[in-house]
């Protein structure tokens, strides 16, 4: 298993929960802070998916006039998880 918590910048959420396991398929993921309705909504949608698809499909989405969002910051996550050894 690989474990992260990544600390975002520029959303409103704090930091992202990520739990994959060694083949790369997503296990958890908890949003703390942000909007409950998106980071939940979010969260559930990516699990058990492979991080690649995952940073795929979020990876560069605004909120907003922001340059980032909760669901950009989950692809820069991820991306760090990626590189992280298993336990």
């Amino acid at each position: 298993m690989k474990k992260i918590q990544y600390t975002t910048t520029g959303t409103c959420s704090r930091c992202i929960n990520i739990t994959a396991d060694d083949n790369n398929i997503i296990q958890q993921i908890e949003f703390v802070g942000g909007c409950p309705g998106n980071t939940v909504g979010v969260a559930r949608l990516a699990q058990g998916r492979h991080i690649d698809e995952v940073i795929a499909i979020t990876k560069g989405i605004r909120c907003g006039t922001k340059p980032t969002s909760c669901p950009d910051q989950l692809s820069k996550a991820l991306e760090v998880l990626k590189q992280t050894p298993a336990e």
